[in-house]
């Protein structure tokens, strides 16, 4: 990881988030119902799902004392087999107008933990244990490559800033080719495209494990 890298801060959580919503607020009228781009949710579950990403982010950098071996303790549910697991779901009844501005308020509260967490907080993920730059950093990517999927079903052009990708790829894919376009490469690193010759990746993980930390290169399954 480079050492003159630019961190990842609340304001990229922020900015991902307001992108994401407004190009998602084109397609109030559009059919939610149908597949996002090449996962098994559809578009709104998609959404939910990332809502559900955004405040669990924030939540586990809540407690006095993060836990380093587990998830803080929500409760999970579905609402279909092969449905995404969240602890916290928009209410259909509002519509994709509530579901965005439900978005917003997860990505504000995660950006809002980031801001008041001290940089030598550590908290579990799976991909490794984390600081709040790492979980801001897993938001980020979360809502761009889930946009990316929305976009794909809801007939959206999207494309978010090339720094911004660089940021979170420098900080949670140290075997990402710094040689490459940043977005293309990012949809490459979480499995979405191939990129310049490089298969499409059937298998993939970040290391949220803070720069310095030891930290396992192989690629294994999300």
């Amino acid at each position: 990881m480079p050492e003159s890298r630019e961190p990842v801060t609340a304001d990229d959580i922020q900015l991902a988030v307001r992108l994401a919503v407004s190009a998602l607020r084109k397609t109030m009228n559009a059919d939610w119902s149908v597949k996002a781009g090449s996962l098994e949710w559809d578009c709104r579950e998609t959404a939910e799902h990332l809502v559900d990403d955004l405040f669990a982010y924030a939540v586990q950098l809540g407690p006095s004392e993060p836990p380093l071996d587990g998830e803080v303790p929500l409760l999970w549910s579905r609402r279909r087999e092969g449905g995404p697991a969240n602890s916290v779901w928009p209410d259909p009844a509002a519509g994709v107008a509530g579901l965005l501005q439900v978005l917003e308020a997860s990505g504000a509260l995660l950006a809002s933990m980031v801001r008041v967490t001290p940089p030598g907080v550590r908290s579990y993920h799976v991909f490794g244990v984390s600081d709040p730059e790492g979980f801001a950093a897993m938001g980020i990517v979360e809502t761009l490559v889930h946009t990316h999927d929305l976009a794909l079903g809801l007939g959206l052009d999207w494309e978010p800033p090339a720094d911004l990708c660089g940021r979170v790829l420098e900080r949670l894919f140290p075997d990402a080719p710094a040689d490459t376009e940043r977005w293309p490469t990012l949809l490459w690193a979480t499995g979405r495209g191939e990129l310049g010759g490089r298969e499409l990746r059937t298998s993939w993980r970040w290391f949220g494990e803070p720069p310095g930390a030891a930290r396992q290169r192989s690629v294994t399954a999300r």
